[in-house]
């Protein structure tokens, strides 16, 4: 089951982001930028930004998550969101011994088929253990050969191994990440993978790292989310036609964020 930590983030983010906002607006120095700025006309200043659509300011602040007991198929999802950093657990240098994976509900809701499943992911991590085998063997002779120690070779040979065992790994194959993004881009993030339409998985992450920055910058953060929950839906055709239970989803995981 996914997991999300919020590991760091900038302090007194919604400050930062009415102090930038100030610059744009007012005669004050950077020297002063932050002088004055109570809780009240921070919150002004953020509100104003919104009313303008006025989103630069919001880049100077950024949010580092820890996520964890996710599948390489959501890997593949987040990194389309390009203006972020990511550091991504290496299965080039980490060996997946008895690999942990993601279930899908819609499989582990029917048992033939959750069995079938679980079959799947013992007969791949057979093959993966088989072929790592195979592989350092032929690279610790070839090691060997050219003038290494066993010892050497062999840790050298784990490596090169397992870089092309990895190749029959699955989606499911559970993998760890750290995620750096600012509040721009979590503000698009939101946007699209806290919609209905959004796939389960990666839906499901978005919405535990909107929880955990809502608790840090409620003001920042409390507008946003799918275009629904502000809006309408602008997915014409394409909508989901669940817009009301869209809101009531949203509100209900920000009520958690507060407690």
């Amino acid at each position: 089951m996914a997991k999300v930590t919020l590991l760091a983030h900038t302090p007194d983010p919604e400050k930062l982001v009415a102090a930038a906002a100030k610059l744009c607006y007012s005669a004050s120095s950077p020297q002063t930028l932050l002088d004055g700025l109570t809780p009240e006309k921070t919150e002004s200043f953020l509100e104003m930004l919104e009313k303008l659509g006025h989103e630069s300011p919001i880049e100077h602040v950024s949010f580092t998550f820890g996520i964890e007991g996710v599948s390489r198929s959501l890997l593949a999802q987040i990194t389309r969101h390009r203006i972020a950093s990511y550091s991504v657990k290496s299965q080039r240098y980490v060996r997946e011994k008895d690999f942990s994976y993601v279930t899908p509900p819609e499989i582990a809701a029917i048992p033939q088929a959750q069995l079938l499943y679980e079959k799947t992911m013992r007969q791949i991590g057979e093959s993966y253990d088989q072929l790592a085998a195979l592989l350092k063997e032929k690279h610790i002779q070839a090691l060997m050969t050219e003038g290494l120690d066993e010892t050497s070779a062999a840790k050298k040979a784990e490596k090169m191994a397992i870089e092309d065992a990895r190749f029959v790994l699955p989606n499911a194959c559970d993998t760890q990440m750290v995620v750096t993004m600012n509040a721009r881009s979590l503000l698009n993030f939101f946007k699209h993978r806290c919609c209905n339409r959004a796939q389960w998985e990666i839906r499901e992450v978005a919405y535990q790292m909107l929880a955990l920055v809502y608790k840090a910058a409620p003001s920042l953060f409390k507008n946003v989310g799918a275009p629904c929950v502000r809006g309408n839906c602008p997915e014409g055709k394409m909508s989901c036609g669940h817009s009301e239970q869209v809101r009531a989803y949203d509100a209900m995981r920000k009520g958690k964020a507060t407690r």
